[in-house]
């Protein structure tokens, strides 16, 4: 008799939560409609004016042995990388944490009371033992979708964390590998200056070996001598900069200060072919910062129905199912003890504040709807800036090459001159001036014309970069 009592209990406490959750199934607020925004219908320095746009490991395409390890280092190793990864499984967790509030709670509770109040109501002079054990079923009915809505959030939010994840590692590879040219550019210019400090020191002392024969004047030598301290002051510059450089890519790789494996050099890198760029539409699907301002907004959508449900009120039921005695020692002996209460608690006066909260959730959409179409703008902005760089530096390292080629040719004829008695001094160290800082300046060039190449494969969301990635890309081309 008492386990039909305690199985009908059972039912009751369970079949009227099931019930009530069947009839609470609407959502308050708005549900996400994915913003709308204006494309170009193609990019206005696009070389190429193709439909697809590549995708793959793109830095393989500098073919830099030292380059690879090192953005296989970073990937694996950076402080920044390991935080994004980190807040991937603290959305993962949240998102549970946040959806396991729709369901029913149960949870065990135990009673133990001793005393004669009850008895003193009637005048009597007794004690009395109350004990109690069971398990109690609550639960809060989602009728507004104030839980759905959350838990819509927090999933929003978990994609909005992957995606920011690889927004993250597509600016560390294109720093890495921009830090990686900058290095190689500075040990570049370093080895121009060193190179030149020996020959102006050669010279030097050929004009002061003249000078002691009293075949040319002081201020010859005195000016050889400024040109060789301008080759010599710029050495200490450049093992500075290089230096510093190297600590700044030692970090991004999560590493302590120090040295960095020499690759190729600068003037060996290859130039990558020319880059499709796509269909300006494709850059919503590629860039991984749109997606996560998207679904950042689509969180934030969903923090509007939290809002309004939360004007309205809210249901508990609260079941309890467990045995009671009033001895201790014949508690498991006892009957059946159970209840179940509901309760309303809903908002009445509060000085406008669930109003003023529903407003506060819809200003801060429309700030995620700003930001989204904000992200978007930029893109297509980084996108023409880097497609100008690739093709304005291009010509420019061309026009750099030939100054540089030019700058050499007339030191080496003004020298000439110089001994023949044809020309002065002033001829030569112009000349010599003007190829020092052409060699420099060609150098810097050709890092920012490789550096273009970078900035447009990071604005164009990149490629592939892990093994499972590689194959999915590979297997996605033969479907196509």
């Amino acid at each position: 008799m008492m386990k039909s009592k305690i199985k009908n209990s059972l039912l009751l406490l369970i079949g009227i939560p099931a019930l009530m959750y069947t009839l609470s199934n609407c959502s308050m607020g708005p549900d996400f409609q994915k913003p709308k925004v204006e494309t170009p219908v193609q990019y206005r320095y696009d070389s190429l004016k193709v439909d697809s746009v590549a995708t793959l490991k793109w830095w393989d395409l500098f073919n830099d042995p030292v380059l690879d390890t090192l953005i296989i280092t970073a990937l694996r190793e950076n402080k920044d990388l390991l935080i994004a990864i980190s807040r991937i499984e603290e959305a993962r967790a949240s998102l549970g944490f946040t959806g396991a509030d729709q369901y029913p709670k149960l949870d065990i509770q135990a009673d133990a009371n001793r005393g004669n109040i009850q008895a003193k109501q009637f005048g009597l002079e007794q004690t009395n033992n109350a004990f109690f054990i069971g398990p109690v079923l609550s639960w809060e009915i989602d009728f507004w979708g104030k839980f759905r809505r959350a838990t819509e959030s927090a999933r929003a939010q978990l994609l909005a964390s992957e995606f920011s994840l690889r927004t993250v590692q597509i600016s560390l590879i294109s720093e890495v590998i921009s830090t990686y040219f900058l290095l190689l550019d500075f040990r570049q210019r370093l080895e121009i200056a060193q190179n030149t400090l020996v020959t102006r020191e050669k010279g030097l002392n050929i004009i002061q070996h003249r000078f002691d024969k009293g075949v040319v004047a002081e201020i010859d030598l005195n000016q050889s001598q400024i040109q060789k301290e301008i080759a010599a002051v710029a050495i200490p510059v450049f093992e500075r900069l290089a230096a510093q450089t190297e600590n700044a890519l030692r970090i991004l790789l999560g590493k302590l200060p120090g040295e960095i494996e020499q690759g190729y050099f600068l003037y060996d890198q290859i130039i990558p072919p020319d880059i499709p760029t796509g269909l300006p539409s494709d850059l919503l699907i590629r860039r991984p910062d749109i997606a996560e301002a998207e679904y950042l907004l689509m969180a934030q959508n969903a923090n509007i129905g939290v809002a309004v449900a939360k004007m309205f009120p809210s249901i508990s039921l609260t079941g309890i199912l467990g045995i009671a005695s009033g001895d201790l020692s014949t508690l498991t002996d006892g009957g059946a003890a159970w209840s179940l209460s509901g309760s309303l608690l809903g908002p009445l006066f509060n000085f406008n504040k669930n109003t003023l909260r529903v407003e506060i959730e819809e200003a801060r959409t429309e700030q995620a709807l700003y930001n989204y179409e904000n992200t978007v703008l930029i893109a297509f902005r980084e996108v023409e800036d880097a497609l100008i760089e690739v093709e304005t530096y291009k010509r420019q390292l061309a026009a750099n090459q030939r100054q540089f080629n030019a700058a050499k040719n007339a030191e080496l004829l003004s020298q000439q001159r110089y001994d023949q008695g044809v020309t002065s001094y002033l001829e030569v160290l112009d000349a010599q001036r003007s190829s020092f800082n052409a060699a420099l300046e060609l150098s810097e060039v050709n890092k920012d014309y490789l550096n273009a190449y970078v900035k447009l494969y990071k604005a164009l969301g990149g490629g592939w970069i892990t093994q499972e990635e590689m194959q999915e890309a590979e297997k996605q081309a033969e479907i196509e």
